[in-house]
Order: structure tokens, then C-alpha cells, then sequence
């Protein structure tokens, strides 16, 4: 890992990356570097201290945030999501429980069903995205969608299950999701860059997404105004590094919370990997990973406890971060 930059800029410069890549070894930065831009009308360059948005990567913040509600005692890996739901969303099947939630294997009706959804740039949300600001908003698309398999019976990819998830962490957490994610995640990861910003509010130093590798085309009408427990949040590489740290020193959760979360619930060969809870899995070995992929977005990191090696890229393009992510993985054995 001398000269990895010789490694990895080819393959960012073939592949039209725009976005950071970042590499770390036992929590020391080895490699990072920022290519493309944030703004392309106003030609203003992405940074190291760009912030992106990481889509479904905003999984895992909320299954940290419901766990440590579970370690509170606040909650259970059992309790069942009508206990917390009462009357909405009454086409959950009664024993759906959060463990299932967190693990894919809910079964419940997917507002957004990455099965069926042929293009994430040509998806069109069954709701104007401006009116998806609070969590609760969201309710008037999770709603109507009929349980399509038993509880825990398979794993099946659901966006709505993570919403559920932070409609419950409010409610029983009695405060607004993404508070709760400051609060119990990103503030003791020390992740200050990191947080749920409006697509029509754009701030100073985050990228612009972008539909396609080249075009003026941005995401805002794409995804939701302000995200939620699927996905939606911002932030850089490094908080990415920071977030994995504070995981696995406990800073986050007790180290057998994070153990737990960790044990296979499921294998996922058509992503050649396995899945816990909240994290994705090497099929074989022990690198955990972060992957979120939507219209303008495209991230992933992945972090191998045992050689401590983390890689991660975030790209304000919809396919962008792929080449090089894998590249790494190759090249670093994650």
C-alpha cells in the first residue's frame, strides 16, 4: 500500500469519477483524494471536505440509533412494530418485529421496491418529494402496500422497513428522528460534518447530485426533500473513517452490542454477500461494509476489523463510486 495513488487514479480517471476516495490502515489515513465536482455550473471542485449524501449507507445510522434504544431497554429486538405502530400502517403483519426489521426479513410491503424499480433515474416518488420533510410525511407512502411474505421467513431489500424502523425510534425515543441520530450516533462518533440537510436548502461545501456521469441534471426531484430512516444524510469521508472507529472502540454501543449486530441473519448471494443488522457482511471473511446507491448518489465503504483497513468512496453520480470501490476491494483483500 506504498503508492496507491498510482493504483487508483487510473482507474477514478477512466471511470469519470466524481466524488473522494479515502484509505485507512489501523485508523491512520494512508490515501485520500478528492476528484471531479460539486457544482458543475459553477465548476466548483469536490474536496476532501465535501460532503455527500450516502443513500441507503444512512441505514446503518439508524440501526445504531435503535439499538441503543434496545440497550437502553427502551426497546427490544422483540417487541413488535404494531406495539409501537398502534393503529397506522395496519397492513404490517402483527408479528413483524424489529429484529426483523433491522434484518430484512419484515416481509412487509416496500414503498420504494428496489425489485421492481428498473431505473433509479427514472423513478418517480408516488408523492411530491416536497412534502416528505418529518418522518411521519412519510406514512402517506408506506401506507397501502400488502405484506408480501411471512415474518422472518427470507431476506428480502425493503427501504420502507428502515422508515418504520425511525418512525418507531421516535416514538419510543420522543424526539425527531434525525435528532436522535445526532444524539446517539453521529455526535459520540464524532462525526461533525455529518447530518440530514433539505435537497431545496443547498449548503456551502456538499455536492450537487448528479443523474449522469456528465449533464446539468441534478436528483432534487428525484428523492425525498429531507430523508429519513432509509436514507437522506450528508456527510464526508472523513466521518465515514470516524464513524468506523467509534463503532468498533465502543464509543457507539457496547462492544457486544456491535457483535450482535454483526452475526449472519441471512446470505445474500446476488450481492455476493451476507447481511446482520443495519451492516452488510463479507460472504466468507470479516470486512463489514456501508453500500447506498440512488438517483445522484453512490457510496461505499467497507472496513476489515481484523487487518484494519478501511476503504471508502462517496460520488455525486449514480454509478460513480463502483469502479474504484471494487478496485479497492480487490486490491486491498476486503
Amino acid at each position: 500500500m506504498e503508492d496507491l495513488g498510482s493504483q487508483i487514479d487510473p482507474v477514478a480517471v477512466r471511470s469519470g469519477l466524481s466524488g473522494v476516495v479515502r484509505v485507512d490502515r489501523a485508523g491512520r489515513q494512508l490515501f485520500a483524494r478528492a476528484y471531479g465536482l460539486a457544482h458543475r455550473g459553477h465548476a466548483i471542485s469536490n474536496t476532501l471536505g465535501t460532503r455527500f449524501g450516502i443513500a441507503s449507507g444512512t441505514k446503518t445510522l439508524t440501526a445504531l440509533a435503535v439499538m441503543s434504544l434496545v440497550d437502553e431497554g427502551r426497546l427490544d429486538l422483540a417487541t413488535t412494530a404494531r406495539a409501537v405502530l398502534g393503529e397506522d400502517l395496519p397492513l404490517i403483519d402483527d408479528d413483524v418485529t424489529v429484529e426483523h426489521l433491522l434484518g430484512h426479513r419484515s416481509g412487509i410491503g416496500d414503498y420504494f421496491d428496489e425489485d421492481v424499480v428498473e431505473s433509479m433515474t427514472d423513478y418517480v416518488m408516488p408523492v411530491p418529494v416536497h412534502r416528505l420533510v418529518t418522518t411521519s410525511d412519510y406514512l402517506a407512502v408506506l401506507d397501502g402496500h400488502p405484506q408480501k411474505s411471512a415474518p422472518g421467513a427470507e431476506f428480502v431489500y425493503n427501504n420502507g422497513g428502515f422508515v418504520v424502523l425511525a418512525l418507531i425510534a421516535e416514538r419510543v425515543g420522543g424526539a425527531p428522528f434525525s435528532e436522535l441520530v445526532r444524539a446517539r450516533v453521529t455526535e459520540p462518533a464524532g462525526m461533525h460534518d455529518t447530518e440530514f440537510l433539505r435537497s431545496d436548502e443547498p449548503a456551502g461545501h456538499v455536492a450537487l447530485g448528479y443523474l449522469a456521469a456528465d449533464g446539468l441534471r441534478t436528483n432534487v426531484l428525484h428523492l425525498p426533500v429531507c430523508g429519513s430512516g432509509d436514507g437522506g444524510i450528508s456527510t464526508t469521508a472523513a466521518d465515514v473513517s470516524a464513524l468506523w472507529s467509534a463503532v468498533f472502540a465502543g464509543r457507539v454501543l457496547p462492544a457486544d452490542r456491535i457483535a450482535s449486530m454483526l452475526v449472519p441473519r441471512s446470505d445474500v448471494p446476488s450481492e455476493r454477500s451476507r447481511y446482520g443488522l443495519g451492516f452488510w457482511l463479507h460472504p466468507t471473511g470479516t470486512a463489514v461494509s456501508l453500500v447506498g446507491g440512488d438517483a445522484g448518489v453512490s457510496f461505499r465503504t467497507v472496513h476489515d476489523p481484523t487487518s484494519g483497513v478501511t476503504h471508502t468512496v462517496l460520488s455525486n453520480t449514480t454509478e460513480g463510486a463502483w469502479p474504484v470501490s471494487h478496485h479497492l476491494s480487490e486490491l486491498l483483500g476486503t
